[in-house]
């Protein structure tokens, strides 16, 4: 098959999908007689990635494949085509994200350990609804606590190929605009909780998550 067509097929094939395409996926596309090889798709993906720059999309590999998509530079314009407002989320979410993906496997308790605080069930509910985090398995101690680690979704989202593309943590505190004090008090037991409503998973109170660009999840790892 000839370059140029190829090109136009894998093109077409990544607009169209509603998800990201990989090259095997990109493979069952075509039937021997078509004589497409692994290499010829590679290059077209390649050739295809290069004529991007300078456009106001580009084509990126995450953790589920290859996709189109709007780049951060134009984004501010193209959102507002859409009605829907941003979801933004809590300093708690973010945190006990966070904590999930740099020390996974981890469980409830060992996040809540680190933290100070009790993490609301509510968190833990919308990443999973989100399904940006998992139940991989469970630590080998009295109450078989579940272990949570990131999933491909989370990936994808946040833009990342693997959990290696995440920032270091060196890299972290030299984002002094991400260091907001968490207003805390005791609760009846003289525990610590986050106070207010800021443990409320959907309060936007630590800035929008918006997508990143790419780590290794726990499903890679199983």
């Amino acid at each position: 098959m000839e370059q140029e067509k190829l090109q136009n097929i894998v093109e077409a094939a990544l607009l169209a999908a509603q998800q990201p395409l990989t090259l095997p996926m990109l493979s069952a596309l075509f039937q021997d007689a078509d004589a497409v090889t692994h290499e010829d798709l590679a290059r077209a993906v390649e050739t295809l990635t290069q004529a991007c720059a300078g456009r106001g999309i580009e084509l990126v590999e995450v953790a589920s494949g290859f996709r189109y998509q709007v780049r951060q530079d134009v984004h501010p314009w193209i959102a507002r085509l859409w009605s829907e407002r941003s979801t933004k989320y809590s300093r708690a979410l973010l945190e006990t994200l966070a904590l999930i993906a740099y020390r996974q496997p981890i469980t409830r308790g060992e996040i809540e350990q680190v933290r100070g605080v009790t993490v609301a069930s509510s968190i833990m509910h919308t990443l999973e609804e989100r399904e940006w985090i998992r139940v991989v398995g469970y630590r080998d101690v009295p109450g078989k606590p579940a272990l949570f680690g990131t999933t491909r979704q989370f990936l994808d989202y946040f833009n990342l190929k693997s959990l290696d593309q995440l920032p270091t943590l060196a890299e972290i505190r030299e984002i002094t605009d991400l260091d907001p004090q968490l207003a805390l008090a005791p609760d009846a037991g003289g525990a610590p909780v986050e106070s207010g409503s800021a443990a409320n998973a959907d309060e936007p109170v630590a800035g929008e998550a918006t997508p990143a660009a790419a780590p290794r999840t726990a499903e890679d790892a199983a």
